[in-house]
């Protein structure tokens, strides 16, 4: 892969348990192999308890909390999705601070799956085209958005790119189009 994302640092923000693992470690890999550098931030420090689906997988250290990160240091931001994942990060202000941060400052956000319900709760989704895990489409059409059915979706209307995918069936394009838009 090309060294699209040399010299950028890219946070990856979950909460202590419940991030779907591959929703993690696939973009983290695409950041990785392109040369970029994933920075892994929680709400706690120590290890996150990744899950497939409703199992237990693997933990992986946090870097940095939200409580003492600096967007910054930062050139973009993913959040991964699973079901447990966002519910928490949505509840946790500084979790929820932070991720509002990026869109103040103009940078890429990349989201899937359930990740748009930090979106919604951080009131950044209004007049934006995105997509979702199907069951977030009530969600963000009632906070303002336009919900499409698609494997991803890039969208430049507002002060940031934010590029939002469905599923971990989708990660394919959700990593082309990571790679794309934090490239520039």
């Amino acid at each position: 892969m090309e060294s699209t994302l040399q010299g950028k640092k890219i946070a990856f923000v979950v909460a202590p348990e419940g991030v779907e693992q591959v929703e993690l470690t696939e973009p983290w890999r695409t950041v990785q192999e392109a040369g970029g550098t994933p920075h892994l931030v929680s709400t706690r420090r120590g290890d996150i308890q990744a899950f497939h689906h409703l199992d237990r997988a693997d933990t992986f250290p946090v870097d940095e909390t939200v409580e003492t990160a600096d967007v910054a240091e930062y050139d973009g931001l993913v959040l991964p999705g699973g079901v447990a994942n966002p519910d928490y990060l949505r509840m946790d202000e500084r979790a929820v601070a932070f991720v509002r941060s990026f869109f103040d400052a103009g940078k890429p956000v990349a989201v899937i799956c359930h990740g748009p319900w930090t979106l919604i709760e951080a009131d950044v989704v209004r007049d934006r085209v995105m997509t979702s895990w199907p069951s977030l489409r009530t969600d963000l059409r009632n906070a303002g958005a336009t919900w499409v059915d698609e494997q991803v979706r890039v969208c430049d209307h507002g002060p940031n790119k934010l590029i939002s995918s469905r599923m971990p069936d989708d990660l394919k394009a959700f990593d082309e189009a990571l790679l794309t838009e934090f490239a520039k």
